[in-house]
């Protein structure tokens, strides 16, 4: 029996969303670095577990970034120098605390943002029972499919946001550029005019000068 006040079962697509809660883990950070700093990340994992490591650089400088992966003994996983994205899927060869680390030590003076996605295990079955013997009921499947495709959904969703700001960051970059290269070529057109202007103005007070001279 129903509680008091329930409506009896959630409807199917409710219960996709009640049940995706219920995914592996996953941090999705978006942060500031700085030039000449190193930012670390410290993630406690089991042996065993598939990870998946995916960031991005989104503002500052050329859009590109260090990154580095240890295991709990110091081991490198992974390293790239200098990229502006990548991903990278690893299973865990032993219990303990994984750090990864994005360095802007080789700048000197800009700054960057970067997202990064860390997931941690694999997604659960959508339902208890999911992997017997006997076949989904039709309700099952259309679930199932309908979770999938809202996963799909959410990872472009993530994808297009990002290339968003880093179209927007790199639209308001060209368009301070020309703002500024308009107003240093203003500056040379007055101080050019105003050259041309005194220069005429000695020319013709020169002439007068000499005319006066050869008169007398």
């Amino acid at each position: 029996m129903p509680p008091r006040g329930s409506r009896g079962p959630l409807p199917p697509l409710l219960l996709v969303w009640a049940l995706a809660a219920c995914a592996a883990r996953a941090s999705e950070i978006t942060f500031e670095l700085p030039d000449n700093a190193k930012q670390c990340f410290y993630e406690e994992i089991a042996q065993g577990t598939k990870c998946t490591l995916e960031f991005q650089v989104i503002t500052g400088g050329h859009y590109d970034v260090d990154c580095r992966l240890e295991d709990p003994d110091g081991i490198v996983l992974y390293k790239e120098m200098k990229k502006q994205y990548d991903s990278f899927t690893f299973t865990a060869s032993r219990n303990g605390t994984y750090k990864f680390c994005f360095s802007n030590e080789f700048s000197t003076f800009t700054h960057k943002t970067v997202y990064f996605d860390f997931q941690v295990g694999e997604d659960p079955p959508l339902f208890p029972n999911e992997n017997r013997v006997t076949a989904l009921t039709q309700m099952e499947s259309a679930c199932v499919s309908i979770h999938e495709a809202l996963k799909s959904v959410i990872d472009y969703q993530t994808h297009f946001r990002l290339r968003e700001a880093q179209g927007r960051s790199r639209a308001e970059d060209l368009n301070t550029r020309v703002a500024y290269w308009s107003i240093g070529e203003a500056i040379i057109l007055l101080v050019v005019s105003i050259g041309q202007v005194f220069l005429l103005k000695s020319f013709f007070s020169d002439k007068r000068t000499t005319t006066t001279r050869v008169g007398s």
